[in-house]
């Protein structure tokens, strides 16, 4: 095992920095708190069940800008709200018997 001996005013400028720094996160974050409280989020597959789509529709929503998304670590997230729009609007457009779209 190695030991490291370091003075107690390192490990206190250390400690201080570590502390500014979470202080920062805490704040940098707690702007967002609210957004997710107030709102359910769904990822991919939540919204594709609940609307009973494939992941393809879905894309083709996205691609449309008819559901509105946010990325996080490249993982898409809806808001519920936006999902149960989209859904009590309708089909955002006809398909055929195939699944083909009439465009």
């Amino acid at each position: 095992m190695e030991v490291i001996a370091i003075q107690k005013s390192a490990l206190d400028g250390m400690t201080n920095e570590l502390k500014a720094l979470l202080e920062l996160t805490e704040n940098a974050t707690m702007k967002y708190i609210s957004i997710f409280k107030e709102e359910k989020w769904l990822d991919n597959q939540e919204v594709c069940l609940m609307m009973k789509i494939t992941k393809r529709t879905l894309q083709t929503y996205k691609d449309k800008g008819l559901l509105p998304y946010s990325k996080l670590n490249r993982k898409n997230y809806y808001k519920l709200s936006d999902v149960k729009t989209l859904l009590e609007a309708g089909q955002p457009y006809n398909t055929n018997d195939n699944g083909f779209t009439d465009e």
